[in-house]
């Protein structure tokens, strides 16, 4: 069965160097920076106007009193996965014009670009990234830390084919059957032989089978589990090579 909340689960966490405290709000928080997500984007479905992008629907300025204006924008995000094209809309806002605390009125020239940005990392945030900022788990100073560990651990903060590991408690995720957990191990005991070699084409071989083998997230994210540091690094970085051979073929 195909996991439905596979991209979620890749984009949801949050690099924290990429995390900023909200400012000249009534309220407090945190919010991704734009560009990060923009970055992110690009890495999951490729460059801008081909894997995804947007276009704004329509922008006004509205007055909310005789010193506040607003700009509204209503964006258009679409993204392409598995061949198949997603698409939604988002509404984004900033004060274009205000009172200063001295009375003087403050003119924001860049009130629509704030306000289509706005609107589009709040559509990203819809198909999951930067997910566990909107859901709240930023809050908890234990769940930073674990952020922030998998962005310091490199290759390891990332499974197979670069899918991040679950944040969820280890309880939380459902368990293989056990013929299929020996099947796992058996695969995993193989790329470790295979990597103990130092044949470049055992290698390739062991990265060819385990992309072949047709394995949902779970299941890679186990077999991931299994591996020691030196295979999983050794393999992404053949994994990484021959994906780079096949965009140049």
């Amino acid at each position: 069965m195909t996991d439905k909340t596979a991209l979620w689960k890749r984009v949801c966490v949050t690099d924290p160097k990429a995390v900023k405290a909200i400012t000249g709000k009534q309220y407090q928080g945190n919010s991704p920076k734009p560009y990060w997500i923009v970055e992110r984007l690009t890495e999951e479905f490729g460059p801008c106007g081909l894997g995804w992008g947007f276009s704004i629907v329509n922008e006004r300025m509205e007055r909310l009193t005789e010193t506040e204006i607003l700009h509204v924008a209503v964006v258009r995000f679409w993204y392409e996965l598995d061949g198949k094209r997603g698409e939604l809309e988002q509404i984004g806002q900033t004060k274009a014009v205000y009172a200063k605390r001295d009375g003087s009125l403050l003119v924001d020239e860049d009130a629509p670009k704030k306000s289509v940005t706005d609107a589009l990392v709040k559509c990203a945030s819809y198909i999951g990234f930067a997910g566990d900022i909107f859901s709240g788990r930023w809050d908890d100073s234990k769940y930073v830390a674990w952020a922030r560990k998998q962005y310091e651990e490199e290759p390891e903060k990332q499974n197979l084919d670069g899918i991040r590991h679950s944040p969820l408690k280890n309880d939380d995720v459902p368990a293989l059957p056990p013929e299929v957990q020996e099947y796992i191990k058996d695969l995993a005991t193989g790329v470790t032989e295979a990597f103990r070699s130092t044949d470049a084409d055992w290698h390739a071989a062991a990265v060819q089978q385990i992309k072949s083998e047709g394995l949902d997230d779970l299941q890679k994210m186990t077999l991931w589990a299994q591996l020691d540091s030196k295979t999983r690094s050794a393999f992404k970085k053949v994994e990484q090579s021959m994906n780079t051979q096949k965009e140049h073929a």
